[in-house]
């Protein structure tokens, strides 16, 4: 007597051998899916496509990590540095117009190119007094 007490005919090795068939086919799916966004980084030349492709393998079973993946291989990842940016000339109207300002235009406003700029425009002169003193609001 064997393991089981009846005998295996057609149907049963066809659903073994369909059972191994899901099988593989799960495993490919993970791995193409797996590695999907790190193959679209790196066909879009993406600069973090390394990263990209770990990013898809770590969070292919946790899904949420895997999508934003896919989303990062579509991003530019082009950073800009807003501190670095030189100062601009702003008309006062709000137009915004790059043209030349004109002498003696006294609604034209420099900003300031770093943050650190306009961090130092709030605060109040060397020696000033800090404030109202005793905690009571004015």
């Amino acid at each position: 007597m064997g393991l089981i007490d009846f005998e295996l005919d057609g149907y049963d090795y066809l659903t073994f051998v369909l059972l191994l068939l899901v099988i593989v086919a799960f495993f490919y799916a993970m791995v193409t899916l797996g590695g999907l966004p790190g193959k679209l980084a790196e066909k879009r030349n993406h600069p973090h496509a390394e990263s990209v492709k770990l990013g898809g393998w770590i969070g292919l079973f946790t899904v949420f990590p895997w999508f934003h993946a896919l989303m990062w291989a579509y991003h530019d990842s082009m950073t800009v540095d807003v501190r670095k940016l030189p100062k601009v000339s702003v008309t006062g109207d709000g137009s915004g117009d790059p043209a030349a300002p004109k002498a003696g235009d006294s609604a034209i406003e420099t900003v300031p190119a770093t943050l650190s700029d306009v961090e130092a425009a709030d605060l109040p002169p060397p020696g000033a007094p800090d404030g109202p003193k005793g905690g009571a609001a004015a």
